[in-house]
C-alpha cells in the first residue's frame, strides 16, 4: 500500500475568499457614511439575493421571509457580500449561498451573538440542499432562540 504524502501549499486566499472580503471593506465603508439607513441595507441584501443562482436564490428568499416573520427586531444586512441579519450593527444570522465559494450545499449560519449555546457544544452552521416546511419550521425555531 502506498501513501501520498505529496502536500499541497497554499499561498494565500482564493478568488472568492478575496472577492468576500472587498465585498466586506465595501460594507464597513458604507456603514461609515452618515445617512445610511436600514432600508439602504435592507435593499442591499435583497440585491445580492437577487443575483444568486436558482438554487440559492430559492433558499435565501425563504429564509429571508422566515427571519423577518419570527424575528423583526433583527436588521437585514449583508456581511462578507451575503444575506445576515444583526443588531446593534453585528451580524447574527447569515445566508451562505453554496456558489459563494463553491461549494456542494448552502448554510445558515450563526455568530456570537447569537443565543445558541446548548451545553458546552452546538452547531453554528446547516447545510441546506432543500427547504421544505419541516426545514422551515427549524429554522424559525433557530432564529427565534439565536435573537433570544
Amino acid at each position: 500500500m502506498t501513501t501520498d504524502t505529496k502536500t499541497t501549499k497554499q499561498t494565500g486566499f482564493t478568488d472568492a475568499e478575496k472577492a468576500a472580503m472587498k465585498e466586506r471593506a465595501a460594507e464597513l465603508k458604507a456603514e461609515g457614511k452618515k445617512g445610511a439607513k436600514k432600508a439602504d441595507d435592507l435593499q442591499n441584501q435583497l440585491d445580492k439575493i437577487a443575483e444568486m443562482e436558482d438554487a440559492d436564490r430559492v433558499l435565501a428568499e425563504r429564509i429571508h421571509a422566515i427571519v423577518t416573520a419570527v424575528a423583526p427586531e433583527l436588521d437585514a444586512k449583508t456581511w462578507y457580500g451575503m444575506p445576515a441579519y444583526g443588531r446593534d450593527g453585528k451580524a447574527i444570522v447569515f445566508f451562505k449561498p453554496a456558489a459563494k465559494f463553491g461549494a456542494r450545499y448552502a448554510t445558515l449560519g450563526f455568530n456570537d451573538g447569537a443565543r445558541l449555546d446548548d451545553g458546552t457544544m452546538w452547531p453554528t452552521e446547516y447545510a441546506i440542499t432543500t427547504l421544505d416546511d419541516a426545514g422551515a419550521t427549524k429554522i424559525e425555531a433557530l432564529i427565534k432562540k439565536a435573537a433570544g
